[in-house]
């Protein structure tokens, strides 16, 4: 049954004409309100997740629930036909359980908050934001167990509930949820600041109805949104093939002991509609990696893509979504059944960038970049400190950024780009530990006329006993290289104990215990390279040999030999060249570092763990039988 929309305003909006000035303006003014979202938020949260690192996604769509700013996709349409109870002027709404929200959130610790915004009695828009909670609940600090097998052991689950009833918080409720995390003075904080933000949202909105008038406001929203569907349609044409093109990644295992998993993806155009179509991804995991991809999410993150990539002037919105068709298996990694658990969908999600590059790249191989969005790495370390109380750290970790067409990839970057690192001085004031490493990882980026991005090296030295939580991808597949550039390196995490112990870690684990003087080793991936490396300038090479970005050996794998005081050697530079172009097979597009038989045989000894066993499923159940 729908929701019931009380509106004491019966007059209709009607839609207007709004000059190109007028119409920029408003585009200007709701891009600010959505910033300012950010900026309230961040001055008023607590945990350094949102505070410090920006883990939360804001959004404003117009009063039929499109979205005409922000970042992650309209889900207002989902929850109008899903919620049953009325909506009314004063009303908050809160949840996080992704099954009762149609994947508008995909794991219980992102705590999601709509707002309808009512002026004289009409809906005219809607604010939206969702932020991750350092903690929700769930057998493990963090709410990110990798051993879940449902959702019921992630965290206390939130329906769509009506926080605020018009007007008047619901505190009850609010106690009660609180009542099951471990951080509940972070929680509180943090809801409170996602819904001062909203709030920031829904005073703008206000503002400009009442300057503009009502149906010039409302008309110039959907303005906007025929501008984005106007410039998608011919991006697709542009992009999308009519012919069907395919492309598949992975993701290295399931914290389990089983993997890869495949991720298919199939892409064609029908007229002006682009297809995605999923059939052949692996069948859901037994584990918490599963990852619920809501469909208009989907076509959030190819908007996103491609409008960046080709007029980045463009203010993104859902204004496209009747262009694009998404067929996701159920049943699928990417959209499991009931109950099953959600918590670790990360590396899913970072990786659906990285098939979207490899789609979206075979028809213009010179425009596309290697891979590297390939996952956003946690750590998490807990206990008590010498004080006896309780402290919890959740951090997000930066890996390399592909080569690109227009240069080297980025060092140490965020697959989200308005991510921020935490500073080491937060990091040490707040939390038992001291960060002794903080470094980019020295030959880490694929090899290539451009470069990869490095990954980054932390070494986190623990001050006080408890027990840390570790999850990253990557580890045995290598984000790929491509037009000839070489795989970027995997990543890695060992513990050296206090008493000199060494201990390679697997890329998900948890309940890991440690104790004072152990020391974290965290290295992230490096980025594939772009294009052949043997035709990058020498002179760049040595650069970034001095800046300590490739080593001297490194350099080697451009061809390029250097003497004693790090000036390039022109004759021995020239030969060796010559002798690997006469090498190199540059004929295959991708750059993987062999096929998944190959790595696999070659795990233990290149990472120090054994290779994951091979998913099976009953026939029938999709993917590999």
């Amino acid at each position: 049954m729908p929701a019931n929309i009380i509106q004491p305003n019966s007059t209709p909006l009607q839609r207007v004409d709004v000059d190109t000035v007028t119409l920029d303006i408003i585009e200007n003014a709701m891009a600010n309100a959505r910033n300012e979202m950010d900026a309230v938020l961040i001055r008023t949260a607590m945990s350094p997740g949102i505070r410090e690192q920006g883990d939360a996604f804001p959004m404003i769509a117009n009063h039929d629930g499109k979205m005409v700013v922000g970042q992650f996709g309209s889900f207002i349409t989902g929850f109008t036909e899903s919620y049953g109870g009325t909506i009314e002027e004063g009303d908050i709404f809160l949840t996080n359980d992704p099954y009762m929200c149609d994947g508008a959130v995909s794991h219980l610790p992102d705590w999601l908050v709509l707002v309808p915004i009512f002026k004289d009695g009409r809906l005219i828009n809607w604010s939206a934001m969702f932020g991750h909670m350092s903690d929700v609940g769930g057998k493990v600090p963090g709410s990110l167990p990798t051993d879940a097998q449902t959702i019921f052991e992630e965290g206390i689950r939130i329906p769509p509930v009506k926080i605020y009833k018009k007007g008047e918080l619901n505190e009850d409720v609010l106690d009660l949820i609180l009542h099951n995390v471990r951080m509940p003075r972070w929680n509180k904080s943090d809801f409170n600041a996602i819904v001062a933000s909203c709030r920031t949202a829904a005073k703008r909105c206000i503002e400009l109805a009442n300057r503009f008038g009502d149906d010039v406001f409302t008309s110039a929203l959907s303005m906007m949104l025929e501008r984005n569907y106007i410039a998608m349609r011919e991006i697709i044409r542009n992009v999308v093939p009519e012919e069907k093109r395919s492309f598949e990644d992975y993701i290295c295992d399931d914290g389990a002991g089983l993997g890869p998993y495949t991720i298919r993806c199939t892409m064609w155009r029908e007229g002006d509609k682009a297809i995605f179509d999923f059939e052949g991804t692996d069948p859901q995991a037994p584990s918490s990696v599963n990852f619920y991809l809501n469909e208009e999410m989907f076509k959030m993150f190819f908007g996103a893509f491609t409008i960046n990539l080709f007029d980045p002037s463009i203010l993104f919105n859902d204004g496209f979504y009747d262009l694009v068709e998404v067929n996701i298996p159920q049943g699928s990694i990417l959209k499991p059944n009931f109950p099953a658990a959600l918590s670790c969908r990360t590396h899913l999600l970072g990786r659906i960038f990285d098939v979207m590059g490899g789609l979206l790249g075979q028809g213009t191989p010179d425009a596309m970049s290697g891979a590297g969005f390939s996952d956003s790495p946690h750590f998490m370390y807990s206990g008590y400190d010498e004080n006896n109380e309780w402290f919890q750290l959740f951090q997000i970790g930066f890996g390399g950024i592909p080569g690109r067409p227009v240069g080297d990839g980025p060092d140490g970057h965020s697959l989200w780009p308005g991510f921020t690192n935490v500073p080491n001085e937060f990091v040490e004031a707040y939390f038992p530990l001291r960060i002794e490493t903080y470094e980019t990882i020295t030959d880490s980026g694929g090899a290539g006329l451009h470069r990869g991005g490095n990954g980054i090296r932390v070494g986190y030295r623990l001050l006080a006993d408890g027990e840390i939580s570790i999850h990253d991808d990557r580890w045995l597949t290598y984000p790929w290289g491509v037009n000839g550039g070489d795989p970027g390196q995997r990543s890695r995490k060992e513990l050296i104990r206090a008493n000199g112990e060494r201990q390679m870690l697997p890329s998900k684990c948890d309940h890991v215990k440690v104790q004072a003087g152990d020391l974290v080793v965290f290295d992230t991936w490096g980025g594939g390279g772009w294009g052949n490396p043997l035709k990058r300038e020498p002179q760049a090479v040595a650069s970034d040999v001095r800046k300590g970005l490739v080593s001297v050996d490194g350099a080697k794998r451009y061809g390029v030999v250097l003497d004693a005081t790090g000036t390039v050697d022109a004759d021995a530079t020239s030969a060796l060249r010559a002798v690997m172009a006469n090498s190199r097979d540059d004929s295959a597009l991708f750059s993987r570092g062999g096929t998944i038989e190959e790595i696999k045989a070659r795990c233990l000894e290149e990472t120090g763990l054994p290779a994951p066993a091979m998913p099976v499923w009953k026939s029938g159940a999709g993917g590999r039988a």
